[in-house]
C-alpha cells in the first residue's frame, strides 16, 4: 500500500485513509456530498477514489446502501479499508472496474437503472489540456481517457445506473457547462445548476449540476455559493458545510 495520511474530514464526517502523495480528497467532494439531497435507500458514487462522498452519505443516512465504483485498484483498496475503519462496510460496496464499460459493470455486478441517487466528481481536463502527473492515480483522477467526447461519455455512463425518477448530482468545471447539458439530453429534467464562486465579485470556479432522470420539469438556476468573504475566511455557509453542519438544498 502507497504511504498515507488518516484525516478526519469533517465537512465529510469521515476518518479518511488516503495515499500521502497522489489524489486527496478536497473541497470538492465535500461540496458534492453536501449537495446530495434528502436521503435515499441506495445510491452510487460513481468515481469514487478513496470513498469520502459514498461513506460520508452512508454514514449520514443510516438506512442507505452504497455502491463505490474505482477503476484504480490503490484507490479502492484504501475505500474499502475506510469503509472497514468507519464502520461502514456492511453498507458500502466497492467495486473495482472501469465504471464507463457497461459490459464490465454488469459483470461485477452492478445493473443499469436501480440507484436512487448517482453522485460523480470527474476528472477536470481532457487529455491534451493539461501536464499529466506521472502518478498514475493522480493522473487518472485529474483527466479523462481518450476519445471524441469523454467528459459526455462519463456522463451518459454514470446516468445509465440512475432509477427513473432518481437523481443525479455531479461537480465540475463551469466552462464544461455546455457540454454537460449537451450529454443530458432528454435524460434528466428538473436540472438544478448552482456555480461556486470563490469571493461574491468573482467568476464561479465550480459548478454543481443535478437532476432527475426522466423528469421534463424546466431547469432552475439555484442560488451562488460564495466560499470566501473579501477578508479571506470562509463565509457562514461555506464553513458550516465544511464543518458538516450545513447542506445544499
Amino acid at each position: 500500500m502507497p504511504e498515507f495520511t488518516e484525516d478526519l474530514v469533517l465537512g465529510l464526517g469521515v476518518t479518511l485513509r488516503q495515499p500521502h502523495g497522489g489524489h486527496r480528497v478536497g473541497a470538492d467532494a465535500v461540496l458534492l456530498a453536501a449537495a446530495a439531497g434528502s436521503p435515499v435507500e441506495t445510491l452510487v458514487d460513481f468515481g469514487a477514489g478513496v470513498g469520502g462522498v459514498g461513506l460520508a452519505l452512508v454514514k449520514r443516512w443510516p438506512a442507505a446502501q452504497a455502491t463505490l465504483i474505482e477503476i484504480d485498484p490503490d484507490s479502492a483498496d484504501f475505500a474499502r479499508r475506510n469503509a472497514a475503519a468507519n464502520g461502514l462496510a456492511e453498507r458500502a460496496t466497492i467495486v473495482e472496474v472501469d465504471a464507463l464499460d457497461a459490459r464490465a459493470r454488469r459483470a461485477a455486478g452492478i445493473e443499469d437503472g436501480k440507484a436512487h441517487l448517482v453522485l460523480t466528481n470527474p476528472p477536470f481536463y481532457a487529455a491534451g489540456e493539461v501536464r499529466i502527473s506521472p502518478d498514475a492515480a493522480r493522473a487518472r483522477a485529474h483527466v479523462l481517457g481518450e476519445g471524441d467526447d469523454p467528459l459526455a461519455a462519463w456522463v451518459i455512463a454514470a446516468l445509465a445506473l440512475v432509477r427513473p425518477g432518481g437523481r443525479f448530482v455531479m461537480i465540475h468545471r463551469p466552462e464544461r457547462l455546455g457540454e454537460i447539458l449537451a450529454a443530458f439530453g432528454r435524460r434528466l429534467g428538473e436540472v438544478a445548476i448552482r456555480p461556486v464562486h470563490p469571493h461574491a465579485d468573482a467568476d464561479a470556479i465550480r459548478v454543481i449540476v443535478g437532476g432527475v432522470k426522466g423528469s421534463r420539469a424546466p431547469a432552475r438556476l439555484r442560488p451562488s455559493l460564495v466560499l470566501h468573504e473579501r477578508a479571506g475566511g470562509f463565509t457562514p455557509l461555506a464553513a458550516a458545510i465544511h464543518r458538516g453542519e450545513a447542506f445544499l438544498v
